[in-house]
């Protein structure tokens, strides 16, 4: 069996290589929603400060994250509305898990 090679170019040089399974095989890379909260570290949900509907400030804690022992408060990025909240205290989430969703505040 013939083996395929990709060209790549990369700073003006062209590369010939094999991909790996791994790679033709990974998860594509999509761009980061900011209205989308996810956890950075896989941790168990202590306190959920908000409700659905509450306007927010920047900067405001809307929830706890206990990882490795230590809690994560989990802030605002920007002033604006909780959208929906997706856990619950209790839950132990692995990391990139949807925790809250926002939307922009109408009447800022």
């Amino acid at each position: 069996m013939a083996e395929k090679f990709e060209t790549f170019l990369l700073d003006g040089v062209e590369y010939k290589t094999r991909l790996t399974e791994k790679w033709l095989n990974r998860k594509p890379w999509e761009e980061p929603n900011p209205y989308q909260l996810v956890s950075y570290i896989p941790g168990t949900i202590m306190e959920v400060a908000v409700k659905e509907g509450q306007r927010v400030e920047e900067g405001e804690v809307l929830l706890i994250l206990q990882a490795m022992k230590m809690n994560n408060k989990v802030a605002a990025p920007f002033a604006g509305k909780i959208k929906s909240i997706h856990v619950h205290v209790g839950d132990k989430l692995p990391k990139g898990a949807l925790m809250i969703e926002m939307a922009e505040d109408e009447n800022a």
